[in-house]
Order: structure tokens, then sequence, then C-alpha cells
């Protein structure tokens, strides 16, 4: 593919016979017109909701309950300089997209989220994934694995392999991508609490097919602040969490070139209950506290900003996704520029991948998922998301099968190359219901973002439970408002079916527990438990040093540490934690 679609030569694009220069920053509402609209829309008698289909009409509100009028004109939008306000794509503010070209230059790109039983299966699904046009791989890690816990530990029975896939050691990583070019593809590990652990994995694995650091892209979840605001995986307080996250953001900076070490995520705030301002704010509010931990460090704001990357939920309300997108790239702008004194425009530019809603798939008429993940998907596309992930008709029943994660795929590509949606960029721009939208989206975010201040920040925020009582408070709302019938979902609470037989879904093989567990201890036997130990022992007297950890967890790591060997140095040093009850 050509880095850029070329345009048409003018002969072929002739001017509308209406059209006038500058009319759209001219438009200007008619007032009788207005009036007249106004008193036949009030004139038409509301249904009684009593039968028919007007009784399912939704509430004139986002999810987020920010109101919605019935009509938008030129009026709604406050008058304003456009360069400042809206821009170009590419400019600053970056509110119509983070490149130039956008999809003109450049597709999004298909990173489907996988990962399950051992990483001999999950290999073989990348290789799937891969052959049917995938062009990023995304590892789902299990629950044992994301704990930080290795595959025998008692806490981990049951759970091997079942969410995810498991990964103890460097060897479950050299399996996991076993015939798959680290120089060639680029990867996203959805790991956090022992991120560093399965980074340095990743990298060994890439010394071991000689390629060389700077070669080597993807990005590194590793967000621990949303962890204890939403997700709940950690394995050291806070603060000790926070100086990991640094860790790895001061060596990427140093040493790898093309990786992003953290994405900076709102999805698991959303899918904890929050609404769409929410998210935006703290997940903003998260990413403020890791720029302002990298400079503490003596980083150079404009050398580890570009490398930072976002992950936001794509949920169902249309309008309101796409203008929470345009006012991050937005509000992330203006910081960057006037709180953290960033000067390169790369340091400005928000990017993000987003992954369709979780919490919005239903097990009911398992079917409907479908049309649900192609409509956040399309807001994720409209919005100006660099990457993408479409969830399966049947994650709410269990991992996906490999025909719903083809069918996933597919809604991408179908979007991607037969809509029409990606030749022009930022189509929507200019809606008057979309920029007031997005207007009023930042705003919100703002309030909610100078009250994180005000309370001290997201660590103290943390601690006090402030921002984990906040997002239960709206998940209640949420469930209250679905449970009176005033949110309807179809098939759960609305248009639902007398029968409704469950889908055919993924079943791991207890057998590949056993298989995994197996495999841990003859790598117990056959490593040098002389090298271990030492390699154990500096990253002890090192993290108690305060020096950055990551080379000497890549130490361990060649000597086939465990990830639980890591973790527990790491608790030893920096103990545990405990979150206080919200109520």
């Amino acid at each position: 593919m050509s880095r850029r679609t070329p345009s048409p030569p003018p002969a072929a694009r002739p001017r509308s016979p209406r059209r006038r220069a500058g009319s759209g920053a001219g438009w200007r509402d008619d007032p009788a017109g207005l009036r007249d609209w106004r008193a036949r829309y009030d004139a038409q008698p509301p249904s009684d909701g009593a039968a028919g289909p007007d009784r399912h009409l939704p509430p004139p509100a986002t999810l987020s309950g920010l109101p919605v009028d019935p009509l938008y004109t030129p009026s709604t939008v406050a008058a304003g300089d456009y360069a400042d306000g809206v821009g170009y794509p590419g400019s600053f503010p970056f509110t119509r997209g983070a490149y130039p070209s956008m999809y003109r230059g450049r597709m999004f790109t298909m990173r489907q989220f996988a990962g399950f039983g051992t990483a001999a299966a999950t290999n073989r699904r990348y290789r799937f994934l891969l052959e049917q046009g995938q062009d990023g791989l995304s590892v789902a890690f299990d629950l044992p694995t994301l704990m930080g816990r290795d595959s025998d530990d008692p806490l981990a029975d049951g759970e091997v392999g079942r969410c995810g896939v498991a990964v103890d050691s460097v060897e479950d990583m050299a399996t996991l991508f076993d015939g798959i070019d680290l120089g060639q593809v680029t990867t996203s590990m959805t790991i956090n609490a022992p991120a560093p652990i399965l980074l340095a994995m990743y990298l060994v694995v890439a010394e071991r097919q000689g390629v060389p650091p700077e070669r080597i892209g993807g990005t590194l979840q590793n967000d621990m602040l949303k962890e204890f605001i939403a997700q709940k995986e950690w394995v050291v307080p806070p603060a000790a969490s926070l100086r990991l996250v640094t860790d790895v953001v001061e060596f990427c900076t140093e040493r790898l070139p093309r990786w992003h070490p953290i994405s900076i995520s709102g999805y698991h705030i959303r899918e904890a209950g929050s609404t769409a301002v929410e998210e935006l704010a703290l997940t903003l509010a998260d990413g403020f506290t890791y720029v302002e931990a990298a400079i503490a460090r003596g980083l150079d704001v404009d050398r580890f900003a570009p490398r930072l990357s976002f992950f936001f939920n794509a949920h169902i309300d249309f309008f309101e996704e796409i203008a929470k997108y345009r006012a991050a790239r937005r509000i992330w702008a203006r910081h960057l520029r006037d709180r953290y004194h960033a000067r390169a425009e790369r340091s400005l530019r928000l990017r993000f991948h987003a992954q369709t809603a979780g919490c919005s798939l239903t097990a009911q008429q398992v079917a409907n998922n479908i049309t649900r993940t192609a409509v956040e998907a399309l807001a994720a596309i409209l919005g100006g998301a660099q990457s993408l992930h479409t969830n399966a008709m049947d994650e709410v029943w269990a991992l996906p099968t490999e025909e719903a994660a083809q069918i996933a795929l597919r809604t991408q590509q179908i979007l991607a190359y037969e809509t029409g949606v990606t030749t022009t960029i930022d189509p929507l721009g200019g809606s008057f219901f979309l920029e007031d939208l997005t207007n009023r989206m930042e705003a919100a975010a703002e309030v909610l973002l100078d009250e994180i201040g005000d309370r001290g920040g997201v660590l103290a925020c943390i601690e006090s439970g402030f921002l984990q009582r906040r997002i239960a408070d709206s998940a209640f709302r949420t469930q209250a408002e679905q449970d009176r019938g005033e949110r309807l979902t179809v098939g759960v609470n609305a248009f639902t079916a007398a029968t409704d037989a469950p889908p055919p879904v993924l079943r791991i093989d207890p057998m590949a527990e056993r298989e995994q567990r197996a495999r841990l201890a003859e790598l117990r036997r056959r490593r040098d438990r002389g090298e271990l130990q030492r390699a154990l022992e500096g990253l002890h007297c090192q993290a108690g040093a305060g020096a950055n950890l990551m080379p000497p967890i890549l130490d361990c790591v060649r000597a086939l540490a465990t990830v639980g060997d890591v973790v527990g140095v790491l608790q030893e040093v920096f103990g545990t934690y405990r979150e206080a009850s919200v109520l």
C-alpha cells in the first residue's frame, strides 16, 4: 500500500453549485424558521408510552447523563477561533485527528486480543489470525499471570489458561512466539502488575531471535493506576507500583525507540461501570500522573511523551464515544503544552487503541452482539483510533471460538474497506451536535480533573477511595436505570425471545493446566539454582537502593526466573497492599 492515497485531479472534483468559500463558518440560524420548527415540535403530542414502538423511546441524554437537545443548529456551537478550537488533522489541538492524513495514509491496525490455554495453543491461534489478515498481535494472559503468580501456586488452581495464556517463564514466551519474527510484527501485551517481568521475557526472546532492540515494536499496558482504580490486579502498593511503571518508561526511552511503555487505559475504568466522562477524566488524570513521575525522574518530556499511548473503550452511545475521543486529544495536547511545557508536536499527539465494550455484550441473543460491536467499532474509527479490537459475539460466555474471532476481524475489515468511512478525515467534524457534545465532554472532564487535583492527585484519591466510590455509584445508577426500564437493552429487558439457546463455546481442556504445571516443574529442575539465586539477590539489592529495576529483572529472566520468583522479591522489598473497603 502506498503511503498516501492520491487525491483525484481537480477536474474530477467539481465544486457544488451552492457552495461558497467559508460557508460552514458563515452559517447562521434563521430565527423565523427556528421558531416555526419549535412551535411545530412542541405542538406534536408526546407518546403516552402505553403501547406501540414509542414506549421504547430512549431518554434524551447520553449514557453519561449529558442532555441531548432534539435539534442542533449553528447557534448551538459557540463562536470561536476554528484553528484553536477545532483545527486540522495532525495539528494542535488535534481535535480532528492525530495525523494529517489519518486513514488516507495508513489504515488503523487490526489487533485482535487473543490468548488461552498453553503458549503452544495460543501460538496456533496467532498464526491463524495472521493468516486471516490481522496485522498486529495482542496477548491475553491468564489470571494467575496477571496477578503475578505461577501456574503451580495453590491460588492458581482451576484458573491456569482459562481467561488467557499461561506464561510462567521466558520458555513459555519463546513458545508463544515460535515462528513469529519479533522484528516484523508489533505486539501489544495486556499486562500490568508484572509488566516489567513480561517485557523482559519478550526482550530475551527477541535476543534469542537476533532481533536488535531498535527493531522491537509494540505496547505494554503497564498502567498500574487504573488497576487500583478499577481492575484490581496488583502485587505491590500504589507508590511502589508507580515507581516500577516509571522504571519501564525510563528504560524504554533509553533503549527501545519503537516500544510504547504504557498504554494508559480507560477501558477497564469504563468496564467497571464509569460513565464516558469519568473514563475520559480518570484516564487523562492517570496519564498526567505518569508524566509527572517521569519528569521527576529527570526525563525530558519530549523524549518520553511521544511513546505514551492510550487505550479507550468503544461503547454503544455512538456520538458520545466519538466526542470522547476528540475531547481526549484536545485536553491532552493543551495540558502537555501548557502544564508540562512539551514543545515537540509528537508529545502533544494523543494516539489510542480502542476495544469495543465487553460490558455491552449480552448473553441473550448473542448474534445481536455482532451489530453492537460493529456500531462501537464504527464510533472508534470515526473518532480517529490508531488501532482497534472488535469483541467476538460469544465473549460474554467464554473466550471466543475461532469462528466468532473471524467474524469479529471481518467486521473491522468490512468497515475499513467497504463502507467508505475511511476515505475522508473526520467526516463528522463540523456537525453542530458533535462539536457541541465534544465541547461539553471536555468541560465536564476538566471539572473532574480539577476535583482530583484539589483532593491531592490520583494516588491520594486511590488511597481515600474517592475514585473507586465514584465508579461504583455510576455503575449502580446504570443498573438501576436498566432495572426500571429507563435504559433498554435489546434481548434483555426489551424485545426478548421466548427461547434462546446458548451458543457453542470454546472450552479449555483441563489437561492444559496439568501440562503447564509439568513444564514448570521441569524448568525448576533443570535451571542453574546458583545463577538464579545470584540474579534474585541482585534484584533485591537494586530494589532497596532505588535503582531502575529493568536491568536486574532481565538478569533474572535470563536465569530462568519465573514470574512468581521475581514478584516474591518485589514483595519482600515493597510489601503488599490491601484496598480499603468502599461503601
